[in-house]
């Protein structure tokens, strides 16, 4: 008997309805994973979160260069309701914050509203139906109510450099580490010296051949107080969680503090800046560098970074640190502004977000080398609010 061929589908046949919720939240971060637990408090159940990547922590999740730690204090990086007692550091590793946010999400039974893996890929309000409607890669949706928790750090930006597609080495961002790829005795380029930067370059220093670091403007670098917390501390903040509360009174209090200075009286900032002034000086003893890390601006019109290695990981033998901008890429390096041709054979971009554009999420990110990569892409999509 011949084969015949049939459609697979029918044309003509009625479309799946799109599925119903009264919110749907967009991103499984902090903001949205908030946003689910105090529905949940209130007792509000038909929600739904749609989260891009393949587990929740957004930034947390995505980014897992080395050295990948948050610079505000564990005890305040928490939520107020689920504060951590069994933090490891006074300031928190990548791995020990994606741990938190995976343990809040299951201790507040989230997981049967998260939909990982899960792109929204276009969102519309419809007045006729006085619902919004969301197209995600998995399906059609209607909401009530949309509520926007991309966050601000989900999408890098990466200069248009002329001549990158011509560049023959390995290029990646850091929010998209290529653990992959070996540094060990590679000639690298780091492209910025913002808050992933003075992270990742202490780790890769020692391992590879040679470190170019080109700066855009120097930071403001402060010494920085991490330590680790000890089995006594922990205990204590278990048995005792209204003292780990007054901890993080403390912390809150003293960062607000800061906003006299930053905002009201900006003179107030002189004492900071004298001490950050110290710190470079203490471990940067040729001028001409210390001059190229030297800021010209008022400490606190960027964004104050704390380290205690990135000043003596710089001034290492294998490193270089370029001010002159950068001109074009060539396939075996980066030339400089000056003409200075800088053999290098992977670049490694730590040039930060997207962040006036946190209410989109355009084009597609590269998957992070993560044991379980997200997948998809992601198109602009309204700010959300009920109409």
């Amino acid at each position: 008997m011949p084969a015949t061929a049939e459609p697979l589908t029918d044309p003509t046949a009625p479309k799946t309805a799109p599925s119903h919720v009264r919110i749907g939240i967009v991103g499984a971060g902090f903001g949205g994973l908030g946003m689910a637990i105090r529905l949940k408090q209130r007792g509000i159940d038909d929600f739904v979160v749609w989260e891009r990547d393949a587990e929740v922590g957004g930034t947390w999740w995505a980014n897992t260069y080395p050295g990948c730690q948050c610079d505000i204090p564990s005890h305040l990086y928490s939520f107020s309701f689920a504060l951590n007692p069994t933090w490891g550091r006074t300031y928190a590793t990548q791995p020990e914050i994606e741990r938190y946010i995976r343990d809040v999400t299951d201790r507040y039974g989230l997981r049967p509203h998260i939909r990982t893996s899960c792109t929204v890929t276009d969102a519309r309000w419809d007045e006729a139906s006085d619902r919004w409607h969301v197209s995600t890669d998995a399906g059609e949706y209607t909401a009530d109510v949309l509520v926007a928790a991309p966050g601000p750090l989900s999408e890098p930006s990466i200069p248009g450099l002329p001549g990158l597609d011509t560049f023959e080495g390995t290029t990646f961002h850091t929010a998209n580490w290529n653990h992959d790829h070996d540094l060990a005795g590679r000639r690298v380029a780091v492209v910025g010296t913002g808050a992933s930067a003075i992270q990742a370059v202490p780790e890769i220093q020692p391992v590879v051949e040679s470190l170019t670091v080109f700066q855009r403007t120097p930071p403001w670098v402060m010494p920085h107080s991490d330590r680790p917390i000890t089995d006594a501390e922990r205990r204590i903040y278990k048995a005792l969680p209204t003292l780990q509360r007054a901890v993080r009174g403390g912390v809150y209090l003293g960062r607000e503090l800061l906003v006299a200075g930053l905002v009201y009286r900006p003179k107030l900032m002189g004492v900071l800046q004298k001490v950050a002034k110290q710190h470079l000086d203490k471990h940067v003893a040729d001028p001409a560098l210390r001059d190229k890390l030297t800021p010209d601006y008022a400490l606190g019109c960027k964004r104050i970074l704390p380290s205690n290695r990135w000043y003596p990981a710089i001034t290492k033998p294998n490193v270089d640190v370029v001010t002159e901008g950068i001109d074009h890429v060539r396939p075996d390096g980066i030339v400089d502004r000056d003409g200075e041709l800088h053999q290098v054979d992977t670049i490694v971009f730590a040039t930060g977000f997207h962040v006036t554009e946190s209410a989109s999420r355009t084009g597609s990110r590269a998957a992070p080398a993560r044991r379980s990569p997200p997948s998809g892409t992601a198109a602009r999509w309204p700010t959300a609010a009920r109409r």
